[in-house]
């Protein structure tokens, strides 16, 4: 299934465009690696996504073509959940 995609059904990103607008800023991260709107995601993956100064990390669970509302939060686990140190200087 396409990064872009996954992000909407799971509702971890509200509308597919804006899903596709952050995987273009380099703000999402497939296993470690940079990723597009169009990388493929599997089950077992670990995701990366940088929202402001959050950044929260999922494990993809399983994939599906749509969701209903309260069962979108069964396609993945969230692994952790960190704020970005504000302007230290650091680059991450």
């Amino acid at each position: 299934m396409r990064l872009d995609k996954f992000l909407k059904v799971s509702r971890l990103i509200k509308r597919r465009t804006v899903a596709k607008d952050v995987s273009e800023q380099g703000r999402v991260w497939i296993n470690g690696r940079e990723a597009k709107a169009s990388s493929a995601v599997k089950v077992g993956d670990e995701l990366q996504i940088q929202y402001g100064q959050k950044i929260v990390t999922v494990r993809v669970e399983r994939l599906a073509e749509t969701t209903r509302k309260d069962e979108a939060g069964e396609l993945y686990t969230l692994v952790k959940e960190e704020q970005r140190p504000r302007d230290t200087g650091l680059d991450w």
